[in-house]
């Protein structure tokens, strides 16, 4: 497979690749073998396959990779670095490129996936833990959902399904270790306590 045509010529930055080498085992290893892409459940829908990530983060395309789908749709399954004959960490590149993306203020192509991940990061670094509930509404209010009648009923059905079937909590138990969490958070993303 080959590398879409980009609309104008690419402007590498070796500072950008080094980073990631730095952070992602065996990146260097790459031979572009394909297998995980070939493994990929959601590479249909990536407009760059995982091995053409790789790729690109190795030229420096900081801008291309930070700006694709590709990074957002990850599934972080683990099936390409499972498949990967070199045990390139292919799940925590691609970690690293969304959060990196968040940082420097690209605009993914697809914004909601960009929105709820940075809600679902907010929330554990809330409380500790995952309050579904919560997650949902704060999605649900910072992108519009609210607007659609249709909408807001076939959630609330959803939820009333979900509740009755224990799969959805109110309320959690309190996490006994939050200030560990808050620490973590302090140490990899710089975050105050």
């Amino acid at each position: 497979m080959t590398l879409p045509k980009m609309e104008r010529a690419p402007n590498p930055d070796p500072e950008f690749s080094r980073s990631l080498r730095a952070v992602v085992r065996n990146l260097d290893r790459c031979y572009q073998c394909s297998a995980c892409s070939d493994g990929c459940p959601v590479a249909y829908a990536m407009d760059y396959h995982p091995n053409q990530i790789i790729h690109m983060v190795r030229l420096g395309l900081r801008e291309e990779v930070l700006q694709s789908r590709a990074i957002w749709l990850c599934a972080s399954c683990e099936t390409c670095a499972t498949r990967c004959p070199n045990e390139i960490d292919i799940v925590q590149l691609m970690d690293s490129l969304r959060q990196l993306s968040i940082r420097e203020g690209f605009n993914a192509s697809i914004n909601e996936i960009p929105q709820f991940h940075s809600l679902f990061v907010e929330e554990i670094k809330r409380g500790g833990r995952i309050n579904e509930l919560r997650l949902v509404l704060r999605y649900k209010l910072r992108n519009g959902a609210f607007l659609s009648f249709k909408k807001v009923v076939d959630d609330a059905r959803l939820g009333l399904r979900m509740f009755f079937k224990g799969r959805l909590r109110t309320f959690l138990p309190k996490v006994n270790q939050r200030r560990e969490v808050k620490d973590i958070f302090s140490r990899t993303l710089g975050v105050k306590r």
